[in-house]
This record gives structure tokens, C-alpha cells and sequence, in this order.
């Protein structure tokens, strides 16, 4: 197989996956569920980035957006439900 296809396939693969790890945190009642797929979809956009030849964005997508975002919500969301108890 040709190297481009399967940077193709792999990425068609990603995204599908993404999109529907999107839905899912945008219709999942459990926050927490919601939260876990929000960060695995900002994951999956970091190896998308790093697919595409900029590895600069991936390494700050992966600390950032599906580090550091991620530990933050749950961060939050156990205080609120400390606060509600």
C-alpha cells in the first residue's frame, strides 16, 4: 500500500471517530462520560495534526486541549458536587 492511503484511511478513521465521540459529549447526560469524550476528540485532533505534518499544534492540542482542559472540567465538576452535597 501506497504511504499517502494509508495517512488517508487513518485520518477518514479519526475523524469518523471523532464526530462520533463529538455527539456523544454533546447528548451524554453523565458530564463526566461527556468530559472523557471531549478530551479523547481533542486526542484524536492531535494525532490529525501531527498526520498533517505540524507537530508544534499536535504537541499543544495534546497538553492543552486534552490535558490540561480535561483534568480542569473534572477539576470543576468535583467541586460542584461537593458543594451540592
Amino acid at each position: 500500500m501506497n504511504k499517502e492511503i494509508v495517512f488517508i484511511i487513518i485520518a477518514l478513521i479519526l475523524g469518523i471517530v471523532s464526530l462520533i465521540l463529538a455527539l456523544i459529549a454533546i447528548h451524554n447526560k453523565k458530564l463526566s462520560v461527556a468530559i472523557l469524550a471531549a478530551g479523547v476528540v481533542s486526542l484524536f485532533a492531535s494525532v490529525l495534526y501531527l498526520l498533517m505534518a505540524a507537530p508544534d499544534v499536535a504537541m499543544t492540542e495534546a497538553a492543552i486541549g486534552s490535558g490540561l482542559s480535561t483534568l480542569i472540567f473534572f477539576y470543576v465538576l468535583n467541586k460542584i458536587k461537593k458543594s451540592n452535597a
